[in-house]
């Protein structure tokens, strides 16, 4: 398969098929005389797949790791631990949101009783 065909199999950009080489996701495919990659079919579930897994909140990286793991023998028991490691990523991140949503609610209520953290001191005007 030409790069063209493979991008609108895999329903992406053909700057997508390049940046997934160039990044290992894919392997480099090989050349025709003529110069041109000559993608294989599983090109285009390959590409499906990372862009689940993107989907899913994995990094490139580990989008790469994972399409890498035992030499194609993983199996969803082997590669439970992938998917346990982005739910942490995940809480940790909801954790820092919610954080971050207290100190905002936070800040608007010290605004409504006239502490704004935008005034600076002493100033008698009321902003935000």
């Amino acid at each position: 398969m030409k790069i063209g065909q493979v991008a609108q199999a895999a329903e992406v950009s053909i700057d997508t098929v390049r940046f997934y080489e160039r990044r290992g996701v894919l392997p480099p495919p090989p050349r025709r005389p003529s110069g041109y990659r000559a993608y294989p079919d599983s090109t285009v579930e390959r590409i499906r797949m990372a862009r689940e897994l993107q989907q899913l909140g994995f990094t490139l990286d580990e989008i790469i790791d994972a399409l890498q793991s035992h030499g194609g023998d993983a199996t969803c028991e082997s590669e439970r631990w992938r998917l346990e490691a982005v739910i942490a990523r995940i809480d940790s991140k909801i954790a820092e949101l919610q954080k971050t949503r207290q100190n905002t609610v936070k800040a608007l209520q010290d605004c409504a009783a006239g502490r704004c953290r935008f005034v600076p001191a002493g100033s008698s005007g009321q902003r935000l």
